[in-house]
Formats: C-alpha cells, sequence, structure tokens
C-alpha cells in the first residue's frame, strides 16, 4: 500500500541502561531524548515496561512520563505499553487521569498484554488474506523470518518469579478483552455493575486520551482493537515473523468508533542510524548479545559497548535464538535505512513507524534519531 503524504515518525524508549553506567543516567538520557525528539518533530514518544530487567529501567511507564512530560511541551507522550496482567482496569485509569489532569491531552495510553495471562473465552481467527511471504520475504522485499517460539521463555524461573513478584498471592488476571471494556468505560464514565452500581473516577473520567492496543499477532491483543474501534501498534521489532497477520488481523475485525472511523496502524523497528553503514554496523555490534539475554531467560543486560560484544563466545544455538531479530533490524546510513522502513511501511500498510533504537553511547542514539528525522522530511 505505497503512500504519497508524509508517514509520521514516533519513538519507543526503553530507557536502555548502557554497561558501566546507572538506571538515573540512562532515565536522565530519556528524558533528553525526548527533548530532542520534539525538535526533531517525532509525532509521539512512548516508554515501554519492563520488569527485573538490568538493562533496561522502564519499570514504571506512568512515572517515566510524569518526568518527561515536565521537561517537554508539544510532543505526545505513552506507554508502549501498559501490562495489564498485574493491574486493574481501575489503577491504570487513574494513573494516566493524573497524568492527564496536569499535562492534558498529550498523553497516549497504550496497553498491551502480559505474558500467561488470562485470554478471552472465545477464540480468535486468522485473516484469512495476509500478504504472501515467498522465501522469508514479502513482494516489495520486507524480511519476514520464521516463528520465534516463546514457550521456553515462560516456561524459565526468572519468568516464574516475575509473576510471583508483580502480582497478589492467589490473584488472578481478569480476561483482557473484559479489561480493556472497563478501561474504555470508567474513562466514558459508563461504568456500572450489574446490579446498577456506579463507578467515576476522578482525575480519570474525561481524560484526553488517545488508547491503544500493542500486539504481536492476531490474537485477542488485535481483535480487541479493531472490534473497540481503538489504534493498533504492531511489533515487529519483537515479532518480525507475525506482523503481516497482526495488521491484517486488526483491519479485519475492525468497527468505526467515536474515536476513529478507519483502521490505524503503528508499526515498530528496530534502527540504528549513522553517517555511513560501517559506522552504523559498529554502533549495532552489541544488539545480538542484548536480544539473547532476553531470549535466554536471563532478563536484559546492560547494553554492552561493541568490544564487549565481540568477546562474547558466539555458539550456533545463540545465533539461532536471536537470528530473526538480528536480520529485521534496520541499520546503516540514513538512506538505506530510509530505504528499508519504506519497505516495511509499504508491506504493512502503516499509517505510522515506531522507532525503537539503543546504542551503547547516548549521543550516538541521539544522532541516530536525528539523521533519520531529516532523511525522513527530504523524502517525504
Amino acid at each position: 500500500m505505497a503512500t504519497t503524504t508524509r508517514t509520521p515518525l514516533a519513538v519507543l524508549d526503553l530507557v536502555p541502561v548502557s554497561s558501566g553506567s546507572t538506571p538515573g543516567q540512562a532515565l536522565r538520557n530519556s528524558v533528553d531524548l525526548a527533548r530532542h525528539a520534539e525538535r526533531l518533530g517525532y509525532t509521539r514518544h512512548w516508554f515501554a515496561e519492563h520488569h527485573l530487567n538490568p538493562g533496561v529501567a522502564g519499570t514504571s511507564p506512568a512515572v517515566v512520563l510524569a518526568l518527561t512530560a515536565a521537561a517537554t511541551s508539544t510532543i505526545r507522550l505513552g506507554s508502549g505499553a501498559v501490562q495489564l496482567g498485574h493491574r486493574t482496569a481501575l489503577s491504570t485509569v487513574e494513573e494516566f487521569g493524573l497524568l492527564d489532569a496536569l499535562h492534558p491531552g498529550r498523553f497516549d495510553l497504550g496497553l498491551g498484554r502480559s505474558g500467561g495471562r488470562a485470554e478471552a473465552a472465545t477464540p480468535t481467527p486468522v485473516p484469512e488474506h495476509i500478504t504472501p511471504v515467498v522465501d522469508g520475504r514479502t513482494p516489495n522485499g520486507l524480511r519476514i523470518p520464521g516463528r520465534f517460539s516463546v514457550a521456553s521463555l515462560l516456561r524459565s524461573p526468572r519468568f516464574a518469579l516475575h509473576r510471583k513478584l508483580l502480582q497478589q498471592p492467589g490473584a488472578e488476571s481478569q480476561a483482557y478483552d473484559e479489561q480493556i471494556a472497563d478501561i474504555l468505560a470508567l474513562l466514558a464514565g459508563t461504568y456500572a455493575t450489574a446490579d446498577g452500581i456506579e463507578a467515576h473516577v476522578v482525575p480519570g473520567e474525561g481524560a484526553d486520551l488517545q488508547v491503544w492496543i500493542l500486539g504481536s499477532s492476531a490474537g485477542i491483543s488485535a481483535q480487541v482493537a479493531g472490534a473497540s474501534g481503538l489504534r493498533f501498534a504492531a511489533n515487529y521489532h519483537v515479532s518480525p515473523a507475525t506482523v503481516l497477520e497482526a495488521a491484517e488481523g486488526y483491519r479485519a475485525a475492525f468497527k468505526p468508533s467515536a474515536e476513529l472511523d478507519r483502521p490505524y496502524v503503528s508499526v515498530s523497528a528496530d534502527v540504528v542510524v549513522a553517517e555511513d553503514d560501517a559506522t552504523a554496523r559498529e554502533l549495532a555490534t552489541g544488539y545480538g548479545l542484548w536480544v539473547r539475554s532476553i531470549r535466554s531467560g536471563e532478563g536484559a543486560i546492560p547494553f554492552p559497548t561493541p568490544d564487549e560484544a565481540r568477546a562474547h563466545r558466539w555458539s550456533a544455538a545463540d545465533r539461532e535464538l536471536v537470528a530473526d531479530r538480528t536480520e529485521t533490524q534496520f541499520v546503516g546510513s540514513p538512506g538505506s535505512v530510509a530505504d528499508r522502513l519504506e519497505v516495511l511501511r509499504d508491506a504493512t500498510g502503516a499509517d505510522e513507524l515506531l522507532i525503537t533504537t539503543i546504542t551503547h553511547g547516548h549521543a550516538d542514539r541521539v544522532r541516530s534519531y536525528e539523521l533519520l528525522a531529516e532523511e525522513w522530511v527530504r523524502r517525504n
């Protein structure tokens, strides 16, 4: 689906901690990056939520958003995404209601599932029509690798500890579709129990938020986003194998709402840009080792320097573990990366692209976003 108008670029920030640095410095770097993103014309800056990962400091999107809102003035800010498996609808609406009360009209409430949580009772269909993939590529050349299974990761002792520490003993997660419905009702002021008892959240009710659903497949997240008429963000950077079915599943399920009259899709990409391809590849050297630490169940390590990454002895199993992510990271000069982003946009029909960049040095990360923004404005 080609486009002739400028496709907005946005930022997805994990608040990465570099080796030899501290969480405090990571937070200061992310606030500084948001200031630059605002200056460079990025449409929004989102913060991810991760726990028990030494290499990322974004444990509470709402807290980081409050800090960042005070340091910026116009860029939209949001969560990418709040993990609902250990939260209630009320706590989520209250947190973002507080943010909106002080900085009205600037926040995106991005909602995501947590691993192992309850599904809806009704199975969700896979879309019938998905862009064909031949030899691992779409007709326009987008790389679609084989699927990565998270089953071993979900069975890891660290994941069990993650769930134990985040949830109250004996607590059960609410079914995702029900929880989204409750959040929307609390925001709209229409929530009521079966026997007619109403709940009104102050602040929160009537908050001027954009509500987004983030997902990696055509499953419950895409289905709920579509059926609710919400915006949807498909995760190419997390699950490149399933991005096409995620986007098409959402569109197939979409029903117009008071918020949207047509589907709206953002697609994420992992990107490193430098003045030339060789420099960009050097800056991205630590990415594979960093992804390995996540997928092995250890938790994200502090992002390594290129020399630290080169010192790792890679096994065949290690390389296979991260292959889909390293093959689909967009690394290079501004022109080469922008070319690949256009391919991603056209293959998925993305209305917006969500750029996530991690380098060891903060200045290099800022420069990557700067070079990309300048190239994107030049060609769009």
